[in-house]
């Protein structure tokens, strides 16, 4: 049984807003645990809660209620720290530096010996694609240079978590797909990565899990194949089709035809079961069965769709 590496428990946070000083609530009651070994995708538009949360768990704000546990150690703990590895959303740097000299900084925060440091340093450098700019000026980096310092500062210290908020920000579809790479290449060592992101591809091809938080509630938690598996849109029937089993296709759209093989598309699973029983008791053969799946953008989508159609709660209406 894996090791749970984090705990969340009705984590909350409250902001005061305007001029009047209205409270608002960012995180609503979230409960997640995250497993050792695991891709976690922590998914929701801008505005949803995610980089509050994001700075709930590393301690640099403090919640409303509720609580977060990292290694079985309360946050914000030094021990649990240690062990972490934070890319922000917007990271911010000694722009007089250069690429190397930051790095090298960043090292000795993390406690990186000074005999490992420059080693350590070159390797994440050529990791992240910034071997040939080191000796540049970090004011002369572009945005997406930037970023990718940024996740080399947080694999510096090597930890056993690594957090990455928006870690695909700034980065061209060269880099997201070096990023994305990297990501695996931290679960194949065994690191935990919990990351943040609106990009759902990116969550498709990586994730091992997710959470969809909106408007500061999570509204689903789970592997992408049990959240996804439940919305059949269509099932697409490919068979040789005898003469006796053809009315009931009839419920069917037809896709493609050529002689006696047909392709039907059913938007039911129940009529594509019926026309399956059917060929065959008339001595047909199915060729191919599939059914098409809602992608995380369709379950994404429908669940924001959901979101905003829902009346707000009394409370809310009359602050409003």
């Amino acid at each position: 049984m894996r090791a749970m590496i984090l705990r969340t428990e009705g984590l909350s946070k409250e902001f005061a807003a305007g001029f009047l000083r209205r409270r608002v609530q960012a995180v609503h009651d979230l409960t997640l645990s995250v497993d050792e070994g695991e891709i976690f995708g922590f998914v929701g538009p801008n505005g949803a809660g995610k980089t509050t949360t994001i700075k709930m768990l590393m301690g640099l704000i403090y919640p409303t209620s509720g609580r977060a546990f990292i290694f079985d150690a309360p946050i914000p703990s030094a021990r649990a720290k240690r062990r972490i590895g934070y890319l922000p959303e917007h990271p911010a740097y000694y722009d007089f530096l250069t690429g190397r000299e930051a790095l090298r900084f960043f090292a000795r925060l993390s406690g990186v010996s000074a005999a490992e440091r420059d080693r350590r340093c070159d390797e994440l450098l050529g990791m992240v694609g910034l071997a040939d700019a080191a000796g540049r000026q970090i004011r002369k980096y572009s945005k997406g240079m930037q970023q990718r310092l940024g996740i080399a500062q947080a694999l510096v210290g090597d930890p056993a978590f690594v957090v990455l908020d928006e870690p695909m920000s700034g980065l061209d579809p060269v880099g997201r797909k070096e990023m994305r790479d990297l990501i695996l290449a931290l679960k194949r060592q065994g690191k935990t990565v919990f990351f943040s992101t609106h990009i759902l591809p990116d969550v498709e091809t990586l994730c091992d899990r997710v959470g969809v938080i909106l408007g500061g509630k999570l509204r689903d938690v789970g592997r992408l194949e049990d959240l996804l598996s439940a919305n059949v849109r269509s099932v697409e029937l490919t068979a040789l089709v005898p003469p006796a089993a053809a009315p009931v296709l009839s419920p069917g759209r037809i896709v493609r035809a050529d002689a006696d093989r047909l392709t039907v598309a059913f938007d039911d699973e129940a009529h594509a079961d019926a026309a399956v029983t059917a060929i065959v008791h008339a001595g047909g053969r199915v060729l191919s069965l599939t059914p098409h799946r809602d992608t995380l953008e369709d379950f994404f989508v429908r669940r924001l769709a959901e979101t905003q159609a829902a009346p707000a709660p009394v409370a809310a209406r009359k602050a409003s």
